[in-house]
Parts: C-alpha cells; sequence; structure tokens
C-alpha cells in the first residue's frame, strides 16, 4: 500500500480546490459587494494548481502529504489575505465612490434647491406681475365702468331734462288751449246771457205793450159802452179793417218782394239753412246753389238765431230737431221780434201730419215732410222769396 506515493496527489488536489473556493463564499453579517476584478496572481493561481515539489525516492508518502498540505494551506492563507486586501481596496473604493456620489447628490440637492429658490423666486415675481397686471386691469375696468356711469348719467340728465321740457311745452299747449276754450266759452256764455236778457226784454215789453193795450181796451170799451150806437159801426169798421190788413200780411207772406214793386232775383236773394247735420247742409247749399241763390247756413237754431240777428235772410229753411234751441223755437223767436215777424219759415220734418198744428201755432210758413222732391223745395223757396226761376 505505501509502496508507491503517488496516489497522494489526487488528494492533495482535491484538499487544494476545497481550501481555493472557500474564501468565496460570503460572510456572514456582511453586505454583498460588487465583484471586484481579481489580480493576475489570483487567477493564476486559481486557474493552474500550486507546483508540489517533486517526491524523492524512497520519500514517506505522509509526511509529503502533510508538506503538500501545509503548503496549501500556506498558499490559501496568503490567498485569503490577498483577497482580504483586494476587498478592503474594494471596499474603500467602494467608500470613496459612495461619498463621491454622496458629494453628488448634495451638489445635485444644492442646485435642486437653488433652482427651485430660482423657480418660487420666478413664480413670485410672476404671480407680482399677474397681480400687477391685473390691478391695472381692475383700475382700468373701474375707470372704464366709471366713465361709462358718468356718461349714462349725464345722458339720463339729458333726456330728463328733454322730457321735461316737452312737459313743460305740452302743459303750456294745454293750458293755452284751456285758456282759449274758457276763453270762447266765457264769450259763448256772455252772447247767450246777453242774447237771454235781450229776449227777457223784448219779453217784459211784449207785457207792458200788452197790459197798455189790454188798458186802452178796456177803456175804449167803457167808452164805447157809453156810446153804444157809434160803438157797433166802429166794430164794423175795425173788423172790416183787421180783414184788410190780415189779407195784406198774408199777401207780404207769400210774396215779400212785393212790397218792393219789382221781382228780385236768385242772386240777390239769401236763403239760410238751419240744420244740425252736416250732410243736409251740404245737400241743400248744393241744390239751391246751383239755382243761383246765395246761401249761409247754421248748425244749430242759436247759431241762426245770432245769424239772423246780424243778417236777416230772406228765406229760412230749417230742421225740426236741433240741440240747444229746435226749429219750433226758433220760429217762435223769430215772430215775436217784430224785425223778423214777417220772414218765410220752411221747416223739415219726418211727421208733417202730427207736427202740423204745433208748426202753424209757433208760426211756420209751409211744412214739408220727408222725403220730398228737391224741385218742390226749390220752388217753395222761390215763391216766398218772390222769384222767377226759368223753366
Amino acid at each position: 500500500m505505501f509502496d508507491s506515493w503517488w496516489w497522494w496527489l489526487p488528494v492533495a488536489g482535491l484538499v487544494l480546490w476545497w481550501l481555493a473556493g472557500r474564501p468565496g463564499w460570503p460572510r456572514k453579517g456582511t453586505e454583498p459587494k460588487a465583484p471586484m476584478p481579481a489580480p493576475a496572481v489570483e487567477e493564476q493561481a486559481l486557474d493552474e494548481p500550486p507546483s508540489l515539489p517533486a517526491p524523492s525516492p524512497g520519500a514517506d508518502p505522509v509526511a509529503l502529504a502533510a508538506a503538500a498540505l501545509q503548503e496549501a494551506q500556506a498558499s490559501a492563507r496568503r490567498e485569503l489575505a490577498e483577497r482580504e486586501a483586494a476587498e478592503r481596496e474594494a471596499a474603500e473604493r467602494a467608500a470613496a465612490q459612495a461619498a463621491a456620489e454622496r458629494e453628488a447628490a448634495a451638489r445635485a440637492a444644492e442646485e435642486r434647491r437653488a433652482a427651485e429658490a430660482a423657480a418660487q423666486e420666478e413664480a413670485q415675481r410672476l404671480a407680482a406681475d399677474a397681480r400687477r397686471r391685473a390691478a391695472e386691469w381692475e383700475a382700468q375696468r373701474q375707470r372704464l365702468a366709471a366713465e361709462r356711469a358718468e356718461a349714462e348719467r349725464i345722458e339720463a340728465e339729458r333726456l330728463e331734462a328733454q322730457r321735461a321740457e316737452v312737459q313743460r311745452i305740452e302743459a303750456q299747449r294745454l293750458e293755452t288751449e284751456r285758456a282759449a276754450a274758457a276763453r270762447a266759452e266765457a264769450e259763448r256764455l256772455e252772447q247767450q246771457r246777453l242774447e237771454t236778457e235781450r229776449l227777457e226784454a223784448e219779453r217784459l215789453e211784449a207785457e207792458r205793450r200788452a197790459i197798455e193795450r189790454a188798458q186802452a181796451e178796456k177803456l175804449e170799451a167803457e167808452r164805447l159802452e157809453a156810446q153804444r150806437p157809434e160803438a157797433a159801426r166802429i166794430a164794423r169798421e175795425r173788423a172790416e179793417a183787421e180783414r184788410i190788413e190780415r189779407d195784406r200780411a198774408e199777401a207780404q207772406a207769400a210774396v215779400p218782394a212785393a212790397a218792393s214793386g219789382a221781382a228780385r232775383s236768385a242772386a240777390q236773394t239769401v236763403v239760410m239753412i238751419a240744420d244740425d247735420s252736416k250732410v243736409v247742409r251740404v245737400k241743400t247749399s248744393r241744390l239751391l246753389a246751383a239755382r243761383e241763390f246765395r246761401v249761409v247756413v247754421a248748425e244749430d237754431g242759436a247759431q241762426a238765431l245770432t245769424m239772423i240777428g246780424q243778417e236777416a235772410p230772406h228765406v229760412l229753411v230749417t230742421d225740426v230737431e236741433m240741440p240747444e234751441l229746435d226749429g219750433l223755437d226758433l220760429t217762435r223767436r223769430l215772430r215775436a221780434d217784430p224785425r223778423t215777424a214777417d220772414l218765410p219759415v220752411i221747416m223739415i220734418t219726418s211727421s208733417d201730419e202730427r207736427l202740423r198744428p204745433t208748426a202753424e201755432e209757433a208760426g211756420v210758413t209751409v211744412l214739408m215732410g220727408k222725403p220730398y222732391a228737391e224741385q218742390d223745395l226749390v220752388a217753395q223757396v222761390a215763391r216766398l222769396a218772390g222769384v222767377s226761376l226759368d223753366a
């Protein structure tokens, strides 16, 4: 069994291989480190097994194996020392690199803080600029709003002044119209009062004359009673005279122009038309004007009475129903006035037969019922005015 020593060589190789691979395992309590390049000697030691002295013939194999084991252990310790030195160097380089990284990180943090401070300062500047622009815009908006409000106030004052001026002018116009209407109404009332006073004075004068006439008649009756024989003769003569006077008055009413001794032309004849209907006034005026009569018109009885007082027409054509003064009252007043007592009056009515007694009592000369022929009206006007119309 100990005759040859060569069989120890594989055992020594296995031990060396086992010792060479042991320092590579991670140690407890240490973090894994980045792999570091092994020095060339280590790579050569790992790649090539350590050289062993060649055994001399007749050497003890156990001693040789022990020497080889010691040599392998020494080599392993050297390798372990070298590896630990390499690891310390790698740790120092890692520490230096970590320090450099920490310094770079600190510089980066400082630069970041500086950038953040600059960004914050820029943001504050931009915010201040934005606030300044906002304040300027707000000030401009308020100024424009104030100017617009001032312009609106001035425009409102102008419109209010214009409206007040228009109201003042309108009030002045209304006041002028009211004053004119009041003056016209006062003049109308004054004229009506004067007319009423005149009519009242005429009525009183007629009553006075009637009383005087009654007294005279009474005295005359007493005288006649005293002279009865003579009274019968005088009464007969008076009745005859009254009959003659009545016939003369009727003849004058039928032909008013006969007293002048010459026929009147249509152009010399004034015909008044009193009617509250404008259509009737226009239609009748055109009818008579076509036959060359001079036509004047009145809108009611009161106006007709006023116009007749200023200039009496030759013939009056009147309606029955009119405001203020109707045709019957107008005729009565004309008959009560000595100046117009003989004025021919033609009255137009829609109920001639029912109204005839009243019309005759009022003194109407001719009563014509509606509807009537236009040539009949022209003929009556010509007959009463004493005008001869050509056929």
